[in-house]
């Protein structure tokens, strides 16, 4: 049996155990997702059409991976403007295994995969205590900023064509706050925010070339 399927906007023909990449949707690797969106279903040359949707079916699906897209550069050139604007955008996908494709109202008999727990039972009661405290310093570690923001006036970030307030406001909560750090990041720097943050290496990179020429002012 196969179904024809819509979600992110696109439209996908699936049958059981199928692998594919859909823009991305909530959930972690091991649980199960619910497509309610059906456009057709069928078997061999039998084939069944909503209208836009099939009442009643229903396709599930198990979350295999959570990643993101290549980079797409969009570029924009005025003609003897000196206007030039470049921006990346990285979709997130989510690639999924089709579970079970259900008609009539059937409820899904396939159950999210369950969650390795570790149940260590502590001998003494000073384990037993730390354990919260490691808990709360990797908790502190991850909501740290990818940089330390250096002393002293801001700079207007939003000057730099490409960005904008929102992205100003998210550099500067990862502790990007002047022209002249910007243009120091090193291709280290530059791959870390990449994989942090929603920006792409070229646009990055772009950003740095652009805080090099404003940092001389």
């Amino acid at each position: 049996m196969f179904a024809v399927i819509k979600t992110g906007g696109k439209q996908y023909r699936v049958a059981a155990n199928d692998l594919l990449k859909i823009e991305k949707v909530e959930g972690q690797v091991g649980d199960i997702v619910e497509i309610g969106h059906v456009l057709a279903h069928g078997e061999g040359e039998n084939v069944t059409f909503g209208a836009p949707f099939v009442d009643g079916a229903l396709v599930t699906a198990e979350v295999v991976e959570q990643g993101k897209n290549r980079t797409v550069i969009a570029f924009k050139k005025r003609r003897r403007q000196n206007s030039r604007r470049k921006i990346g955008h990285r979709q997130l996908l989510t690639t999924v295994r089709i579970a079970e494709i259900l008609l009539d109202g059937a409820k899904p008999t396939k159950k999210a995969a369950a969650k390795t727990e570790a149940k260590a039972a502590p001998k003494k009661e000073a384990k037993a205590e730390a354990a919260p405290k490691e808990t709360e310093a990797k908790a502190s570690e991850t909501a740290a900023p990818l940089f330390k923001a250096p002393k002293g006036e801001p700079d207007d970030l939003t000057v730099i064509k490409g960005i904008g307030p929102v992205a100003a406001g998210q550099l500067n909560e990862q502790g990007i706050t002047t022209f002249a750090q910007l243009a120091k990041l090193s291709d280290k720097d530059v791959a870390k925010i990449d994989e942090h943050m929603p920006f792409s290496t070229d646009q990055i990179t772009d950003w740095r070339e652009q805080a090099k020429e404003l940092a001389k002012k």
